[in-house]
C-alpha cells in the first residue's frame, strides 16, 4: 500500500470512527458490493433483497454474482422500505439484506439488523448517499455486517468516479482480502482521462453549462466513449463489463484526499438549506422531508414531487438553479426492459409513483434563495 491510500483510508476510517484496515477502496461502488457478495460466496439461486428505488448498478453487481435482487416498495415519507417491508419479501434463498441510504437518510436499520443477525441474514449498507451522516448518532455505513459508498460525481465527496466498502465482519473482511487480490489496476489511459473530466468540471461547470454539459456526459458515458458513472453496457443488459472488477487508481485517491477535507463544511450547508426548503414547501402544504427525520438525514439530495418535470425543469434553467433527476424510475436510469433485472413494476407501485414525479433540489448550493424562488413561483408544479 502506497503512502497516498493509507491516507486516504485513514481519512475515511476517522470520518466512520472504525479501523483504517476495514476500508477497501474500488474503481466505482458498484464493484465494492460486488467484491463483497464474492467474498460472502453469494451463489446461483441465492436471494438478494433491495429497494425497488434505488439505481441499476445495485441489482447488476447481484446479478453478476449469480444471485436474484428481490425488490421492496418504499414508503412515500422516508423513501425507503420498512422493517414489515423488508421481512415479508424474506425466503430461505434470501442470503443478504441491502439497506439502503436513500438521498442522506437510513430508516429502520436497528430492527432489521438485529432480525438479520438473529436469522443468519447479511446485511450491507447502500451508502453510497450518505457517507458523513449520521443514523440515531452513529456514523452512516457502520449499522450493518458491511456497507459500500460513492465518490462518483455529486457524491457526498467526490473523485470524479469511485468509492470503497467498510467491513465489520470478521469472516467477510478475511474473505474480501482475498478476493481483492483479483483486482484489475487502472491503466495509464484511466487515469489520463479521470484527470481531464476532474478538470473540466472545475472550470467548465457552471450554472449556464450545467443541463448541456449534463446531458452531453451521459450521451459520451452511455456510448461508452468516456469514463462515466454507467456504460452503455450497464444499461442495456446485466452482462458484466470488461474490466469491471478493478481498483481505485492513483488520481482518484488524490482527489479524495484533497475532497474529503471539506466534507464536514459541505455537510452543514447542506442540513441549512435544507431546513429552509423544509419550511417553504410545509408552509405551503407540499411533499417535504418531514422536520422528525432531519437528524438521521444528511440531505445530499432534497426531494420534491411534482406534476410535469420537464416543465419544472424548464422553469430552473431559467432561475438557474441546477436540479437533479435521481431517479427516473424504480430502475434508474433504465426506463423500460425491467425485466431483464427480474423487476416487475406492479410490485413496487410506491416506488414508480415517487420515480413519475421526484426531483432534487440542491443542497450544497450558495444560493438558496434562487431555490425558494422557483418553489414559490411554481407552486401549482409541485405536488
Amino acid at each position: 500500500m502506497n503512502k497516498n491510500d493509507k491516507r486516504f483510508k485513514e481519512q475515511i476510517a476517522s470520518v466512520l470512527d472504525t479501523d483504517p484496515q476495514r476500508i477497501h477502496l474500488y474503481w466505482k461502488g458498484r464493484v465494492a458490493l460486488f467484491a463483497m457478495l464474492k467474498a460472502a460466496g453469494i451463489k446461483a439461486g441465492d436471494e438478494v433483497i433491495i429497494p425497488g428505488f434505488t439505481c441499476v448498478v445495485v441489482p447488476n453487481a447481484i446479478i453478476y454474482s449469480g444471485a436474484i435482487p428481490v425488490y421492496t416498495d418504499i414508503q412515500r415519507k422516508s423513501l425507503n422500505p420498512s422493517f414489515e417491508d423488508i421481512r415479508g419479501a424474506v425466503t430461505q434463498k434470501t442470503r443478504v439484506i441491502v439497506l439502503q441510504n436513500t438521498f442522506g437518510l437510513s430508516s429502520d436499520l436497528e430492527l432489521i439488523t438485529e432480525w438479520a443477525a438473529a436469522n443468519g441474514v447479511l446485511t450491507i449498507e447502500d451508502c453510497t448517499h450518505g457517507f458523513g451522516g449520521k443514523y440515531k448518532g452513529r456514523p452512516n455505513g457502520t449499522f450493518c455486517d458491511a456497507a459500500f459508498f460513492s465518490t462518483q460525481w455529486n457524491k457526498p465527496f467526490s473523485t470524479g468516479i469511485g468509492g470503497f466498502s467498510a467491513v465489520f465482519n470478521t469472516k467477510l473482511q478475511e474473505s474480501l482480502t482475498e478476493v481483492a487480490k483479483s483486482l484489475i489496476l487502472p491503466g495509464w489511459y484511466d487515469d489520463a482521462m479521470l484527470r481531464g473530466l476532474i478538470m473540466s468540471r472545475k472550470y467548465l461547470l457552471t450554472p449556464a453549462t450545467y443541463y448541456t454539459l449534463r446531458s452531453f456526459y451521459r450521451l459520451l458515458s452511455k456510448l461508452n466513449l468516456t469514463i462515466g458513472s454507467s456504460s452503455g453496457d450497464e444499461l442495456r443488459d446485466p452482462l458484466m463489463p470488461v474490466s469491471y472488477f478493478k481498483a481505485m487508481g492513483k488520481t482518484q485517491v488524490n482527489a479524495g484526499i484533497h475532497e474529503i477535507a471539506t466534507l464536514d463544511m459541505v455537510l452543514s450547508l447542506r442540513k441549512k438549506n435544507a431546513a429552509i426548503y423544509t419550511h417553504v414547501l410545509a408552509e405551503h402544504g407540499k411533499y417535504h422531508v418531514s422536520p422528525d427525520l432531519h437528524q438521521n438525514h444528511s440531505f445530499l439530495k432534497y426531494p420534491v414531487l411534482v406534476t410535469n418535470k420537464k416543465k419544472f425543469e424548464d422553469c430552473a434553467r431559467r432561475e438557474r438553479v441546477d436540479l437533479g433527476d435521481w431517479f427516473v424510475s424504480p430502475l434508474h436510469p433504465v426506463e423500460k426492459d425491467f425485466e431483464k433485472w427480474h423487476l416487475s413494476v406492479e410490485n413496487v407501485p410506491v416506488s414508480a409513483y415517487i420515480a413519475n414525479h421526484v426531483l432534487n433540489i440542491p443542497t450544497d448550493t450558495t444560493h438558496p434563495e434562487r431555490v425558494v424562488a422557483l418553489l414559490e413561483k411554481n407552486l401549482d408544479l409541485l405536488l
